[in-house]
């Protein structure tokens, strides 16, 4: 929480929940029925000016988030900078139609969830 409660505490939800592969199934007592979350599962969060990216696995080289393509028409702002909360410099990304593409740190900021400021 340390490391991410800027993605947290005091956000709103985006206009979508997030997007990845892995299941969630509703009800008690399902969480230990779903697989792991994977590096394209990725929930979203907005605070003022900043979108949250929340990446629930590692991406080893990259983070590919498509909710972010000029193409899906979600995000229409211009995009000037893309940080990982607990990182001190910017990020190298990419975007075009079909995706946003970061490229990842050498290490993990922290042990589970990586959150992305995306401003």
């Amino acid at each position: 929480m340390a490391v991410n409660g800027e993605a947290i505490y005091g956000t709103r939800p985006w206009l979508i929940f997030g997007e990845g592969p892995t299941e969630v199934s509703e009800g008690a007592f399902t969480d230990t029925k779903r697989r792991s979350f994977t590096s394209r599962d990725v929930r979203f969060t907005k605070k003022g000016d900043a979108l949250y990216a929340v990446c629930l696995g590692w991406p080893e080289n990259e983070a590919v988030i498509q909710s972010l393509g000029t193409g899906r028409g979600l995000w229409l702002r211009d995009i000037s900078a893309v940080r990982m909360l607990g990182v001190d410099r910017p990020l190298k990304w990419t975007r075009d139609e079909k995706a946003l593409t970061i490229q990842m740190p050498a290490q993990r900021p922290c042990d589970h969830a990586f959150a992305l400021r995306i401003s």
